[in-house]
């Protein structure tokens, strides 16, 4: 009987665990549709204020700002964006991947890496294996704020425009489905166009109001946190789809193992009793 009641508690124990992996699937399907709905919306402004920060970088004069000036390519910060929690799938596993792959390719090349990482998954491995950070940020997972890229951008073009770093390069999932998501490496300084040193003429159809240097001035540094802001969105989204998934798997793999845990106890149920009835016929037969 010991043994009927231990796999019982195995039973109910089971049954608990599915009804948490359920709880946390319904709750990241909530977050996700929210945050779901203002990466899309984001997405479109992104993209287009990034190609016209490029087209009119392209035919600018480097001197009229900071962040137009290409350098050799000597120290190229790494920024990693993982998630803070995890029950997610391979969602971190992936993003730290791609990440150590990428520093490790730079340095096999000659180049000086300075690694930074937005997310306490990230942060702890790379400190688990004595990688030194020049910053990190956590808290970021299920607290989205515009306020975090505002600080996030601000790093990167103070240390670019002192000459910290030469190059910029943000790594980070971006969010395709609901059970898909792409690892995405993005350079975010300096702009490819000036990199590649392709002198494009300014279009005639260009007018400046009030003046070149003016707009440099907001919109470089804009396009920039704007584009931090869009790859914290489409990182929050694809953690909490990759958790949703995770947890639906949970949730399956849930009802499969109480299935095959009850046939054991329905097995072990049965040849109980059968011994019993074979203790009781024994006994009718010796008193015969």
């Amino acid at each position: 009987m010991p043994v009927l009641k231990d796999i019982r508690r195995k039973i109910k124990a089971i049954q608990n665990t599915q009804k948490i992996t359920k709880a946390m699937k319904m709750v990241a399907a909530a977050k996700l549709r929210k945050v779901q709905t203002r990466m899309l919306n984001f997405r479109q402004y992104a993209d287009k204020i990034h190609e016209v920060t490029v087209r009119l970088a392209a035919g600018a004069e480097r001197q009229l700002h900071p962040l137009l000036m290409a350098r050799p390519r000597k120290t190229v910060e790494v920024i990693v964006m993982s998630g803070d929690r995890g029950l997610c799938g391979s969602f971190n596993s992936n993003i730290i991947k791609a990440g150590a792959n990428y520093i490790n390719d730079l340095r096999k090349n000659g180049f000086e890496v300075s690694v930074s990482t937005i997310g306490r998954r990230g942060r702890d491995y790379f400190k688990r294996r004595n990688i030194q950070l020049r910053k990190s940020w956590t808290g970021v997972s299920g607290n989205l704020l515009y306020n975090t890229a505002h600080e996030v951008s601000g790093d990167i073009i103070e240390n670019y425009i002192n000459e910290t770093v030469d190059e910029v390069t943000l790594i980070y999932n971006e969010f395709k489905s609901v059970i898909a998501q792409k690892v995405s490496v993005v350079k975010l300084l300096p702009l490819a166009p000036i990199e590649a040193g392709e002198e494009v003429a300014v279009s005639p159809d260009i007018l400046y109001e009030p003046s070149q240097k003016e707009i440099f001035e907001r919109l470089l540094p804009k396009n920039v946190e704007i584009q931090v802001y869009r790859a914290l969105l489409e990182s929050s989204a694809a953690e909490e789809a990759a958790r949703m998934s995770a947890m639906e798997n949970a949730s399956q793999n849930c009802d499969d193992l109480i299935a095959r845990t009850t046939l054991v106890y329905n097995k072990a149920r049965q040849t109980l009793i059968t011994k019993e009835l074979m203790d009781i016929v024994g006994c009718v037969e010796a008193l015969k």
